[in-house]
């Protein structure tokens, strides 16, 4: 029904790995749609983390609505039996997700190129886009529907959606903009952000802004509605980490150390520098829980041999993982890399699609559903969690 999708993803420096997948879930069809907007958009990981939550909890959504499982609705409690749930469940799927996306990226600079891409999408599935009525009961109106109750609930979650999500609590910086064309430095609280003023500044994924201050994206962002966290008041913070080292004062000398940290993981970037490592699984990786101190894989669990060494320069090594979390041209932002992952994860041959690791097998379309649903929903939550620190300190 559906073309093959291919995903690549950076193996560092081994090479690309490349997965096929014959034909994939209506879920991952739009999800892949979202990744490739959020590409040509402004890189605004906290407003690209709700779009994918919200996405996803309206395919899920639709998706329950033509079952009779356990699952509980989030936003829109429906039930309906039709005499064919598949097709019923890819049209009302497809009707939400395209009305849901056509509506967010109005104002992306790469929305015509977006927007020709969701009505190609609609066309390809054999789908009217000029069916808008909301009303009835076929699969395409409950999913105009859906993608309708969820447009209106959220427009009001706190992230000033409707002013194009500027920040709006009032934020300042307390030091002087750094003029990048001047020499030296004026700063006069260095516990504090200092924002850089750009004479010709080009976003990351190849935007052209030109002169420029950078400005505290989301300051606003802790007030947005999440999914599941919670919190006493709204004076408290989500997942309060702590204060931070001080420079003068709270953990002065943890202070100190990180920035001499900085300084040394930024000498490692040296294409010049003689310096060889082994990056094979059987010395790096296998890490601990919420670590990177793993010392790698005695032996490939496939064949039970040895893997052989792959000796690299640890300057190509760095800059290869600082590029792919700078987040260059055509980056789907941090939230969208996890779906990425996790995308590469559902096609590999050796995935069991069991829902929590137990039970029966799932089909790829349930599968995709619920990973989508709580990998997004941990995103987005994540996101306000971030920012809300951030603000706070």
């Amino acid at each position: 029904m559906y073309p093959k999708l291919k995903v690549v993803i950076p193996s560092m420096l081994l090479g690309w790995v490349v997965l096929q997948s014959s034909e994939p879930s209506i879920a991952r069809v739009w999800n892949e749609e979202l990744l490739d907007a959020i590409r040509i958009d402004y890189p605004a990981p906290t407003v690209h983390s709700r779009n994918l939550f919200h996405l996803s909890a309206a395919m899920y959504d639709a998706w329950r609505i033509y079952g009779s499982g356990p699952e509980i609705a989030y936003l829109v409690d429906l039930r309906k039996a039709p005499a064919d749930a598949t097709a019923a469940r890819n049209e009302a799927i497809s009707y939400a997700a395209y009305r849901i996306l056509s509506e967010r990226f109005t104002h992306s600079p790469g929305w015509t190129v977006s927007q020709a891409a969701f009505d190609a999408r609609m066309a390809e599935l054999g789908y009217d886009i000029s069916h808008v009525d909301t009303a009835g009961d076929s699969p395409a109106s409950i999913g105009n529907r859906i993608a309708r109750i969820y447009l209106d609930h959220f427009v009001e979650d706190g992230s000033n959606e409707a002013n194009h999500y500027v920040d709006n609590s009032g934020y300042a910086p307390s030091n002087p903009a750094m003029v990048l064309s001047f020499p030296g430095t004026n700063i006069e609280h260095p516990n504090h952000w200092q924002p850089l003023a750009f004479n010709h500044l080009v976003l990351q994924n190849g935007i052209v802004v030109g002169a420029a201050t950078q400005e505290f994206l989301g300051s606003h962002w802790g007030d947005v509605q999440a999914f599941a966290l919670n919190r006493e008041t709204a004076y408290n913070i989500y997942e309060d980490p702590g204060l931070p080292p001080l420079l003068g004062g709270y953990k002065d000398q943890a202070f100190r150390e990180s920035i001499v940290d900085v300084i040394k993981f930024s000498s490692i970037l040296d294409p010049d520098e003689s310096v060889w490592i082994d990056i094979s699984p059987g010395s790096i990786g296998n890490n601990p829980l919420g670590t990177n101190l793993g010392m790698g894989y005695p032996v490939n669990p496939v064949d039970g041999l040895a893997y052989q060494p792959n000796i690299v320069r640890l300057g190509d090594y760095g800059r290869i993982l600082a590029e792919f979390w700078a987040d260059g041209p055509d980056s789907e932002t941090p939230p969208g890399h996890w779906n990425t992952l996790a995308n590469y994860v559902s096609d590999h041959s050796q995935v069991e699609k069991r829902i929590n690791g137990t039970g029966e097998l799932v089909d790829d379309l349930e599968w995709d559903i619920k990973l989508y649903f709580a990998l997004n929903g941990a995103v987005h939550d994540a996101a306000i969690a971030a920012w809300d620190a951030k603000e706070a300190y």
